[in-house]
């Protein structure tokens, strides 16, 4: 009976030490859908991304445009994606974060914006979006 007891106490202190484990966070949805943009393409990405907020089915037309502007980025226009990297974090609050993540193209970088509301347990897109004016950030 001791035993049982202690092997509780462990396995609930172990489970309350790791409370991010398994848990959606912004900067793996952002590394999510980076990974589906290269795999899956443009209309999956956004897709899977937005399906985090179910009010964005009210939204059905601006993500449609969205995934129009996307699909401009081909291979004529900016080349070949390379990759990604997360150049910007701002949190506001417990409940709000930003990020901003450069696109490397072979004709220009784009910069990515994600932002991230989390209104009870869970993050859910709010925003995204992406441009080429990432150099006015640094201005």
């Amino acid at each position: 009976m001791k035993t049982l007891i202690i092997k509780t106490l462990i396995s609930g202190l172990l489970m309350f030490s790791f409370p991010s484990f398994g848990q959606i966070t912004p900067k793996s949805t952002a590394e999510k859908f980076f990974k589906e943009y290269q795999s899956l393409g443009v209309a999956k990405s956004i897709d899977n991304l937005y399906a985090s907020n179910r009010w964005m089915e009210f939204s059905a037309d601006a993500i449609s445009g969205l995934k129009t502007q996307l699909d401009g980025l081909t291979l004529d226009f900016v080349g070949k994606f390379y990759g990604y990297e997360l150049v910007k974090e701002k949190k506001i609050g417990e409940n709000y974060l930003f990020l901003t993540c450069i696109g490397r193209y072979d004709r220009q970088p784009i910069r990515f914006d994600f932002e991230f509301y989390k209104p009870n347990n869970s993050w859910q897109i709010h925003s995204f979006s992406f441009d080429d004016k990432f150099g006015e950030d640094l201005k």
